[in-house]
């Protein structure tokens, strides 16, 4: 089962274990799903702000 992430902080703390983005655009919301080795994490978020936080990361960004 994915976990939701429910603030910024949180999210870009685990960005940096993630070893794929997915980002799922629908309209004025963007879901941003992170894989890391043990967990599936997600984050809801406005479109504007997916550039922003998934910036400088190593990470494959796929985009849906």
């Amino acid at each position: 089962m994915p976990r939701e992430i429910m603030s910024k902080e949180e999210f870009q703390k685990l960005l940096p274990s993630a070893t794929e983005i997915r980002v799922l655009r629908n309209g004025d919301s963007t879901k941003i799903k992170i894989r890391t080795a043990d967990q599936l994490y997600t984050y809801k978020t406005k479109e504007g702000d997916v550039d922003a936080l998934t910036k400088g990361t190593k990470a494959p960004i796929v985009e849906f």
